[in-house]
């Protein structure tokens, strides 16, 4: 029970700094210079030269259709944990707003835009990566990729590379420019985030030796393995080839390893993104 409610806790306090980042950078790099956003505030900009309806309402109304929506594809959890979002980031946006010093951080507008790219993608990827949003137009791609597995940062780069084509109408050439280059920084910045900590390497080594392998990979280095039969291209044999996971620190243990047992093996390495499953996301001991 206590380890639940200190995981809530986290998550809170994760989701409140997320939020405090987008609104720093928000106040500090986007509004000052009068550059051109994506999102619901970009919809809403675009709302109010088309119909004339106030901004703040059409984000409003934006916000609410699109909170209703993630609510009943993404669920409850990410309901509450949005809800959050929605109260806190105006808080911390007019706050941050009103501080002199954060207004007048600096007056060059490409150093305003890559502050902006890199502070907007970092505050929306740690509360994407709590499982949370920040409300807004960042839920479609959440739910683009629950069902289609399309990857959150492309799809939330294409959507506000669209809102900010569709405020070109209004907007002069170096706006429009600026404002494609914090949508791209803040991809690169959100994809890195929600990523981070969680990147491994996959090893594949084919060699008569694999038993020797495999054992010294699970005694020696106390990493797992997995054994698949194949068939070599060229003789077409059937052998057997070790494949483990790891982090990268242990990839120089891993080589040493099996230089010594076959330096004839045939080792291929991967870097893949997310790893799931016992010895990672769940334990090791089988119980």
């Amino acid at each position: 029970m206590g380890k639940k409610i200190g995981e809530h806790i986290f998550v809170v306090f994760g989701i409140l700094f997320g939020n405090a980042v987008l609104a720093f950078g928000i106040a500090g790099f986007v509004l000052p210079q009068g550059m051109i956003t994506g999102g619901a505030t970009g919809l809403g900009i675009i709302t109010n030269r088309i119909l004339g309806i106030d901004v703040s309402v059409a984000v409003a109304c934006y916000n609410l259709v699109l909170f209703v929506v993630g609510a009943l594809v993404l669920g409850k959890k990410f309901a509450l944990t949005t809800i959050i979002s929605t109260l806190v980031y105006p808080v911390f946006l007019s706050v941050f707003s009103q501080m002199e010093w954060v207004c007048t951080l600096t007056g060059n507008l490409m150093l305003a835009a890559v502050y902006a790219g890199i502070l907007v993608g970092l505050g929306v990827g740690i509360v994407i990566r709590l499982g949370a949003s920040t409300g807004g137009m960042d839920i479609p791609p959440l739910i683009l990729n629950k069902k289609f597995g399309i990857p959150v940062a492309v799809s939330m780069y294409l959507f506000d590379s669209a809102i900010l084509l569709l405020q070109a109408f209004y907007s002069d050439k170096e706006q429009i420019l600026y404002g494609i280059l914090i949508v791209i920084l803040s991809s690169i910045m959100l994809n890195y985030v929600s990523l981070a900590g969680q990147k491994k390497i996959q090893v594949m080594i084919v060699s008569k030796h694999y038993l020797e392998i495999r054992d010294a990979l699970l005694q020696k280095l106390d990493l797992g393995a997995t054994m698949f039969y194949i068939e070599t291209g060229y003789l077409q044999k059937h052998e057997m080839a070790v494949c483990c996971v790891a982090s990268s620190r242990k990839l120089y243990a891993i080589n040493e390893v099996v230089q010594q047992i076959d330096p004839k093996a045939f080792t291929s390495i991967a870097q893949i993104n997310e790893v799931r499953g016992r010895g990672f996301t769940l334990d090791r001991k089988y119980k």
